[in-house]
């Protein structure tokens, strides 16, 4: 049983894509495993904190160790909420610089500054909405 059209598009190939077609059923060569790569991917480990309510000297200790735990750990990626600072108590004080003791601010400085912190990292990076915008941070740690 011919169908009409199925038999017009056949005459609608070219003598090249034949040839091409024919030389690839008969090879060896495999197409490469699209799925394969997927998942490669996606064994990015990911870990997160959140340092909402956290004294600026709790942070740094608690981020110290947490890049320490997850370099260890061959984690790839951090994402590190701290928060806007919109309900910071700092406006109480006249004295404090808002910009400067917002953890916003001061805990990406105090690991940029810490230069055995600074080893373990590839990158640090503003957060997508997603994962809290500007309210947080992805740090990218370099394999163990």
């Amino acid at each position: 049983m011919t169908n009409y059209n199925s038999d017009k598009k056949k005459n609608n190939i070219s003598d090249k894509d034949k040839t091409d077609w024919e030389e690839f059923i008969s090879s060896d060569e495999k197409l490469p495993n699209k799925d394969i790569k997927l998942e490669k991917k996606n064994s990015i480990k990911i870990k997160h904190i959140d340092l909402h309510g956290c004294t600026l000297e709790q942070a740094n200790k608690t981020i110290s160790k947490f890049i320490d735990d997850c370099y260890q750990n061959r984690v790839s990626k951090i994402i590190v909420v701290t928060g806007k600072g919109l309900h910071s108590n700092v406006e109480k004080d006249p004295y404090v610089s808002r910009d400067l003791s917002i953890l916003k601010y001061s805990v990406p400085e105090y690991i940029k500054s810490n230069q055995e912190l600074m080893k373990k990292i590839i990158e640090i990076k503003d957060a997508k909405i997603e994962d809290g915008g500007k309210g947080a941070f992805y740090i990218h740690l370099k394999k163990k």
